[in-house]
């Protein structure tokens, strides 16, 4: 089982803003697209499962499981999302229907993705997931509207949400960014815990080196939309060869001293 992404484009508007990405995630494997603003990292995650925005067109190759993802019919691209492939957003507030309780939420992204399953069963398994990803009195908070949890409860339904099916593969687009660092902490191992627990592959993209360096092995480093360096995460941290990786050792340096930083 493995994800490789090859010679990946992204173009909006005739610009290419994602040029000739390559990359493989090995089962088990934790892999991080790392890069400053605007170096094409989320546009590439979003090509992965067909969720660029309007007017951005992807071409290349993303094969996963040996099946052609970019080909893919947008209903059999949908079926994947959720059930083989999970993936977190870095504001759940967005993810999140307003309208609905966050127990409503995980339970029906259950039942989209396994047919067969009681609203009962559903909601029993939602009540679970909550408890799996350490919310508070998960019997009631399930009750609970998105609005009335805070910032880290309410990325913690959205990672419930993300692995109620049991994908093979989370891809995790910046889910601590909004936290602040105690928060952002707890997220990081109860991901790294979940991680193991299920034996997922992860792809998980950030700015941040020190972020980085809590839940990944491997890194693919991005300035411009292009590959500038990529491979061990434990080499990256000690002769990175590129500008740009070592200007993200810099900055992951200067956090990790810094009164408050992570870890």
């Amino acid at each position: 089982m493995s994800l490789t992404v090859t010679d990946l484009v992204v173009e909006i508007g005739g610009i290419r803003v994602v040029d000739g990405v390559s990359f493989e995630v090995e089962a088990g494997a934790r892999t991080g697209l790392i890069g400053e603003s605007g170096s094409g990292k989320s546009l590439t995650a979003l090509a992965l499962l067909g969720l660029l925005p309007d007017g951005a067109a992807a071409s290349g190759s993303v094969r996963w499981e040996g099946r052609e993802l970019l080909t893919l019919r947008d209903r059999d691209l949908a079926g994947i999302r959720g059930d083989e492939i999970g993936i977190v957003f870095q504001e759940p507030q967005t993810a999140l229907n307003p309208i609905r309780t966050v127990g409503r939420q995980i339970a029906e992204s259950i039942r989209i993705h396994q047919r067969g399953v009681s609203r009962r069963e559903a909601w029993a398994r939602a009540v679970e997931e909550a408890r799996r990803v350490r919310l508070p009195d998960p019997e009631q908070i399930v009750n609970r509207y998105p609005h009335q949890l805070s910032g880290g409860q309410r990325q913690r339904v959205a990672i419930a949400m993300a692995l109620a099916c049991r994908p093979r593969l989370l891809i995790a687009d910046e889910p601590t960014t909004a936290l602040d660092v105690t928060i952002q902490a707890e997220i990081l191992e109860l991901l790294q815990h979940l991680v193991d627990e299920d034996g997922m592959s992860l792809v998980f993209i950030t700015h941040d080196l020190a972020v980085l360096s809590q839940v990944a092995t491997d890194a693919v480093v991005l300035e411009s939309g292009r590959i500038v360096e990529q491979g061990p995460l434990s080499r990256l941290l000690t002769t990175p060869q590129s500008p740009v990786t070592q200007g993200l050792l810099r900055d992951a340096t200067a956090t990790l001293w810094k009164p408050g930083g992570i870890g």
